[in-house]
């Protein structure tokens, strides 16, 4: 029902029907309106301006998301760097020590990876601090297990070098000879057999009869054969590498060939009495870079030190040789 409005008359004292305009009602409805919409908007801003859009709300997500991915990488990061420092400290200490290398210097291992310039394009991201943290730790890791794989190349290399330098330095006697009977002259100054005057003897004389075994007292190549009917006779010689060389000599029958790759113990030949020889026995030398060294230094795989300590003794007595 339609509100009648009446208002007060004090001159005539009595109420009088008030009659409102149609410009006046469409102004208060316009009012109405205007103030309704500025109400709507101002309500939608504070809305937008505390609560998310969905777009919002998924991109804020991705980002807690990425951060959370960060501190992760972060920590695995610092674990790989203390695994990794575990390992160069051992590579250092033991590794290297056994092998006989040098440590490596700090500064290689820590050894910078490049300016500031290389992170420039990660500057403008949210978290570029922390990102760029990251970047450089894990760049610096990349480099530390480079040079620690670098090291574990050289350290592979050397293992085997080493046990192949082990096998092939001569190190057993050239012929069975456990109760050191054998050794009938040493190294050094003896009595030539022939002229009967002083003559430096570069090698160890084992008395065998002809057709004892000979065999190869290190890995090696059989580098020369020889037939002679003086000096050194029927002769082998075997290059052992690192420097070594033996010969064996006054043979009757060889049992290799030149070039032939010998292992240690491998029968090579027969003992004889050929070329400058007073009777049955086998010559041995050991070389180191063509020069003639004791060779009872070289019998530590196959006697006791008490054995070792004896054929020291034996091959230091001033005696003949055999050739």
């Amino acid at each position: 029902m339609k509100k009648i409005k009446y208002r007060f008359d004090p001159t005539n004292l009595q109420y009088v029907h008030v009659k409102t305009s149609v410009w006046l009602k469409l102004l208060r409805i316009f009012g109405f309106i205007s103030a309704s919409i500025v109400a709507g908007i101002i309500l939608l801003s504070i809305a937008y301006s505390v609560l998310d859009s969905p777009k919002e709300k998924l991109l804020r997500r991705e980002i807690s998301q990425y951060k959370i991915q960060l501190e992760l990488l972060s920590e695995k990061a610092n674990k790989a760097d203390k695994i990794l420092s575990g390992l160069e400290e051992r590579d250092d200490k033991i590794y290297r020590e056994i092998f006989g290398a040098e440590p490596i210097d700090a500064s290689v291992r820590n050894a910078g990876i490049g300016g500031n310039d290389k992170y420039k394009s990660i500057k403008n991201y949210n978290n570029s601090e922390e990102i760029i943290k990251l970047h450089k730790t894990l760049d610096k890791l990349n480099r530390r297990i480079y040079i620690q794989s670098k090291s574990y190349d050289e350290l592979s290399k050397l293992a085997k070098e080493k046990n192949e330098m082990l096998v092939s330095i001569p190190a057993i006697q050239p012929v069975a000879n456990k109760d050191l009977k054998r050794v009938a002259s040493g190294f050094g100054y003896r009595i030539d057999p022939i002229y009967r005057t002083g003559k430096f003897h570069e090698g160890m004389d084992f008395t065998s009869p002809v057709g004892t075994d000979v065999i190869a007292t290190g890995n090696g190549v059989v580098e020369s054969i020889e037939m002679k009917q003086w000096g050194y006779g029927n002769n082998i010689v075997i290059n052992h590498g690192y420097g070594y060389k033996t010969r064996y000599a006054h043979l009757s029958k060889f049992k290799v060939k030149r070039g032939q790759k010998i292992k240690r113990g491998q029968l090579i030949a027969l003992v004889g009495n050929t070329g400058k020889s007073t009777g049955p026995h086998l010559h041995y030398e050991v070389l180191k870079n063509n020069k003639p060294v004791n060779p009872a230094n070289y019998y530590f795989n196959d006697l006791t030190p008490e054995q070792y300590e004896a054929i020291l003794k034996l091959s230091s007595t001033h005696n003949q040789s055999f050739d």
